[in-house]
């Protein structure tokens, strides 16, 4: 049976579809204009994972980011094949399109991998 929808959900996943880059909790209430008490944008922003709506990156600052794709990002949401690169001068988190490849010894199975690389921003690197 499918979920119901709530005015608060489309709100956040209109938010998120909107942005180029992935969005943290704070930069996802300081965009809203309706204000949303914090847990509940933690249980929009998990339901969306666990729906395969987004997909949730753990940066190396140890925050939280959510993103939609784009559609050339097509992967598992349990497991996405792609780079994510964090700016550490002016913390935008994005995809990076392309697959990750790698090679693990015989036997091993791969459920899950977080792979973010921190640095400049092609802007921020021009500043």
């Amino acid at each position: 049976m499918p979920r119901r929808q709530t005015k608060s959900q489309t709100i956040i996943l209109n938010l998120l579809q909107q942005e180029q880059a992935a969005l943290s909790h704070d930069g996802i209430t300081a965009k809203l204009e309706k204000e949303l008490d914090r847990v509940t944008i933690y249980r929009i922003l998990n339901r969306f994972v666990e729906d395969g709506l987004a997909h949730r990156i753990i940066a190396d600052d140890g925050r939280q980011y959510f993103a939609i794709c784009p559609k050339e990002c097509a992967h598992d949401h349990k497991a996405h094949g792609h780079l994510h690169f964090r700016c550490v001068s002016c913390d935008r988190v994005e995809c990076v399109p392309g697959e990750v490849g790698y090679n693990l010894p015989k036997g091993y199975r791969v459920d899950n991998h977080n792979i973010i690389l921190s640095g400049n921003c092609n802007a921020c690197s021009k500043k």
